[in-house]
């Protein structure tokens, strides 16, 4: 790399804090740009605000040279099987099964994503309670990282405890959030969750349906689950969908089944 021959922005910030108190420079107007909170968040600066939550999540993961993904969205409600007890319905408590089904898969993820160096298949998750935090954990039982893509909602939520700092992104814009879920994924894993999953799932079925993004394999778990709130085969009978479209997706139950669909997946 050439030598700078121009100070960096770090450089100027730092030394703009010691120029002397005077009515012009505590005036809003003289504020480095980039250093003033008030503008940065004015409606004006919506687009420049779009861009950086999409540079500094890509940045950060090409610093710690994350090649691809394995993604996995389920609902913050499942608990976890130790915690059934608080299950706010009987149909929840149920699915505390896929919770555990979620930490196996992600354990076993991470393991073989170690095993090829620790960078390829990295699994990644929305970075929240539930099916979420079941991921970031099986990857952490098995020694390896995991990424967390977490955002501010009103009722704030704080990351799960197993993603690796590092590694832990907060976002404003569910738009630019979503794209990182995606850009790097080489599989999909949807398990039991509410309109986010749904949103999540129907996004990528989209993109993937309409030629905008590469196919990969999309795994929904629960197969009694999902046939019980979208009728699948009405939308290819009334030929809203293809019955192509039905082959994007595969049903499984277990952390075994879907590995084995990862790693042998075809849509014929």
């Amino acid at each position: 790399m050439s030598k700078r021959i121009f100070p960096d922005a770090a450089n100027d910030h730092s030394t703009a804090q010691g120029i002397p108190d005077t009515p012009q420079t505590r005036a809003d107007a003289y504020k480095l740009a980039f250093a003033d909170q008030d503008f940065l968040l004015r409606d004006d600066l919506r687009p420049v605000r779009f861009q950086l939550e999409l540079l500094k999540p890509q940045i950060v993961m090409d610093e710690h040279a994350i090649q691809s993904t394995v993604v996995m969205f389920g609902g913050a409600r499942i608990p976890a099987p130790e915690n059934i007890g608080s299950a706010r319905t009987k149909t929840l408590a149920d699915l505390s099964k896929y919770y555990e089904e979620a930490r196996i898969l992600a354990q076993k993820i991470t393991e073989l994503s170690i095993a090829s160096g620790g960078r390829d298949m990295v699994v990644t998750t929305g970075g929240g309670p539930g099916v979420m935090e079941a991921g970031n954990r099986g990857a952490a039982d098995a020694g390896g990282i995991s990424i967390g893509l977490n955002i501010v909602l009103p009722h704030e939520q704080a990351p799960n405890k197993y993603v690796t700092p590092n590694l832990c992104f907060n976002f404003h814009y569910f738009a630019i959030r979503k794209m990182h879920f995606l850009m790097r994924a080489k599989a999909i894993c949807v398990f039991p969750g509410g309109f986010g999953t749904l949103d999540e799932l129907f996004e990528t079925l989209t993109l993937i349906q309409t030629g905008r993004m590469t196919p990969v394999p999309i795994l929904l778990f629960g197969n009694a689950f999902w046939h019980s709130i979208i009728n699948w085969d009405a939308l290819a009978d009334a030929g809203t969908i293809s019955d192509d479209d039905l082959k994007l997706f595969r049903f499984v139950e277990t952390a075994d089944e879907a590995m084995d669909l990862i790693q042998n997946w075809t849509n014929k």
